[in-house]
């Protein structure tokens, strides 16, 4: 599925507005955080997040599929199984998604 091609008034800050939309919402760094390490089903997903419910995580996971991050995988067996993937665009963000996970890790041990 090709990413929808979204515009923006690229004023100074368009390259930090284009790039903070397509990982807006609580979960989809999140996500993106699990999934770089490796192929995951959605139930493994959702144990992992913990808080999240299968509804918001199903609209992430699309949100996420839309922009390209991800690949969704549909195998054809009874019951369904459906694997999540980083795409190779969504594998272009691990080193922003580390730094991310980095940055807060210290954040945390500044606060407690």
């Amino acid at each position: 599925m090709a990413a929808k091609k979204k515009t923006y008034d690229c004023a100074v800050g368009c390259p930090v507005e284009a790039a903070l939309d397509l990982i807006d919402g609580k979960w989809k760094g999140v996500i993106l955080y699990h999934l770089q390490e490796g192929t995951l089903r959605f139930n493994e997903l959702q144990r992992r997040l913990g808080a999240v419910n299968h509804r918001m995580l199903t609209k992430q996971l699309r949100e996420l599929e839309e922009a390209g991050l991800i690949t969704r995988t549909i195998h054809a067996q009874v019951p369904p199984r459906v694997d999540y993937a980083l795409s190779p665009e969504g594998k272009s963000m691990q080193p922003i998604i580390e730094a991310l996970a980095a940055w807060g890790q210290a954040r945390l041990a500044r606060l407690g």
